[in-house]
């Protein structure tokens, strides 16, 4: 009786091995054909006549970006966004794919009437949906956009559309974040264009957090000890512990934003001690797009290229013997895998520990913390399940 299994077997080599042969002499076609025009001198510059073929494949592609005026226009002041989902749909509303937007803010979706790796593969009307983080709105308006496809040949990808994607601007709500110790009241006034737009008593030991305006720009404490006033940012922002017992910063000093675009001209720099007269520690300077699909590197920036991190998540410090104003940071998680993460800030006078709060990051906007305290000689930075820790724009007072 024979044996149908090796039968089966030999059957199947022979056909693979005929799928080889028919390769092999597909490709050696193509690379005569090739060899024969890098040999023909009149061909290096040819015009293109025929026009009638398909073509190849093509990125489509949806932009995100950092809204940083609020206005719903890309501007000069706005950033590219990583991290964001878009969707596909198709014309008959199904979900073809889907993609995060890269460091540059691109979302890419393969398009070609030809290659079988692309997933806009035919003429038709295609819906492209960015999802709005929660909290967050699309200032542009435009969060689902759709296009119609028409066939072309002759082009990249042998379909176009007449027009491409509009960027798409995204910006999140804005809060406004703190405690108050047990040792008294505090007052908290919200202002917009140098008019109180609200204010609220808090009670000793509340714990308060409340959404902005779009025109506040100046929030400020008042209460026995408590006098602060801090400039909004673009950024949510946190207070953390207002304390009689915590002297805080004048509220007319003068500011020094430290940055760290002149640590190095390079991408990448274990920032060295004596830079903007601090000591540092197991904190690096790194170019923005540095590590790929590196969403808070890309999105925990507001300046420049370049942010600090904590080097493999481990807790970091910067210092001075000399006493300065701890005033402000920008704050964000390094991945959108650790989104959600606590970190810890612990300020220390001498000795003594002076101020310790804990913050929750994320990766796809900085938070503005802000104790604005008077003196402090080291500062603490750590995450509770050791994930980098994007740092940019230091606020200090000396």
């Amino acid at each position: 009786m024979p044996d149908l299994g090796a039968v089966e077997m030999l059957f199947a080599a022979l056909v693979v091995l005929a799928a080889a042969v028919v390769s092999w002499r597909l490709w050696r076609k193509r690379s005569r054909r090739k060899g024969r025009r890098q040999t023909n001198p009149a061909a290096d510059y040819a015009v293109r006549t025929d026009w009638s073929g398909r073509g190849g494949m093509l990125n489509y592609s949806s932009f995100v970006y950092f809204d940083v005026d609020r206005d719903g226009k890309y501007g000069a002041g706005d950033r590219p966004m990583a991290g964001i989902m878009v969707r596909l749909y198709d014309e008959a509303g199904k979900l073809a794919a889907s993609a995060r937007t890269n460091n540059a803010g691109f979302a890419n979706f393969p398009m070609s009437v030809k290659s079988r790796k692309a997933v806009i593969r035919k003429p038709g009307n295609w819906r492209f949906v960015v999802s709005v983080p929660p909290g967050w709105q699309a200032k542009s308006e435009n969060d689902i956009q759709s296009r119609h496809f028409l066939p072309l040949p002759g082009s990249p990808a042998g379909m176009v559309s007449q027009e491409m994607l509009l960027p798409v601007g995204l910006a999140p709500r804005r809060r406004v974040s703190g405690r108050v110790a047990g040792d008294g009241p505090a007052t908290v006034s919200v202002s917009g264009d140098g008019h109180v737009l609200e204010t609220r008593t808090l009670a000793p030991g509340a714990v308060f957090s409340f959404d902005l305006a779009e025109e506040a720009d100046t929030v400020s404490i008042s209460g026995e000890g408590l006098e602060r006033r801090l400039t909004l940012s673009p950024y949510s922002a946190d207070l953390g512990l207002l304390s009689a017992q915590r002297a805080g910063i004048a509220t007319d000093a003068a500011l020094e934003t430290i940055g760290f675009d002149d640590v190095t001209s390079r991408t990448f720099r274990k920032i060295p001690a004596g830079h903007a007269g601090l000591a540092w520690r197991n904190l690096n300077a790194m170019a923005r797009d540095y590590t790929k699909d590196s969403q808070g590197y890309v999105n925990g920036n507001v300046s420049g290229d370049h942010v600090l991190y904590t080097s493999s998540g481990l807790p970091a410090e910067f210092s001075c013997e000399r006493p300065f104003g701890f005033h402000s940071v920008m704050l964000s998680a390094a991945w959108l895998a650790s989104e959600g993460e606590v970190a810890l800030i612990e300020s220390w006078l001498g000795e003594q520990l002076i101020a310790s709060d804990q913050i929750t990051l994320s990766a796809l906007t900085p938070l503005h913390y802000a104790p604005m305290l008077k003196a402090v000689t080291r500062v603490r930075l750590s995450t509770k399940h050791y994930w980098q820790m994007v740092v940019d724009d230091l606020v200090l007072t000396r």
